[in-house]
């Protein structure tokens, strides 16, 4: 069964992102395609990056790295939860998918994205990372306005009229998860 990690991507005390990650897995959940499974940064808690060796090497030393590889290395796909800091993506989320690089390889990602433009920007730098790390990402994306889709800026009410949009990430998602499937084949098998 395809298993697809949800990345919760920020850490920061009241954060809007655990409302807006549930509600994507209650969403994904629905579907019988693959396997879904919320991953929450506070549940990793990474240094910034400590590791001697280079991600691309493998040689992890330190336990907290070696955890992360071990979760992020059982999806066959990732769905990340960002918000948008500054014009960009969290800090924490960067450190995070920095620490690791073969655990990344050949998998599919999407991306839910919530800020003051819904986010845009932070996944456009996620869009670029996840190319050098040789994962695909769809082109179909939720993008949250904090204006139109937060109360007060931190009580999410969603509209309905975004299910359409989480759908066809899901769709797009699921889709390119299976197509790589042959290229993980081959490199677990090198």
């Amino acid at each position: 069964m395809t298993k697809i990690g949800i990345i919760l991507g920020s850490t920061r005390p009241g954060r809007n992102g655990e409302a807006v990650a549930k509600w994507v897995l209650d969403i994904a959940r629905q579907r019988p395609e693959a396997e879904f499974e919320l991953v929450d940064l506070l549940d990793f808690p990474l240094p910034h990056l400590d590791e001697v060796v280079p991600p691309s090497l493998g040689q992890y030393q330190n336990d907290h790295t070696k955890a992360w590889a071990a979760k992020i290395a059982e999806f066959d796909g990732y769905i990340f939860v960002t918000p948008e800091y500054n014009h960009s993506t969290s800090g924490v989320l960067k450190n995070a998918i920095d620490y690791l690089y073969k655990e990344w390889n050949n998998k599919a990602a999407a991306f839910v994205s919530y800020g003051g433009v819904g986010g845009a920007r932070a996944v456009e730098h996620l869009r670029l990372i996840m190319s050098e790390l040789q994962v695909a990402h769809v082109r179909a994306q939720v993008a949250l306005s904090l204006m139109t889709e937060f109360e007060n800026f931190s009580v999410f009410k969603p509209g309905d009229y975004q299910l359409p949009a989480v759908e066809t990430m899901l769709d797009q998602l699921i889709a390119w998860t299976k197509a790589l499937e042959p290229l993980r084949g081959d490199a677990a098998s090198a």
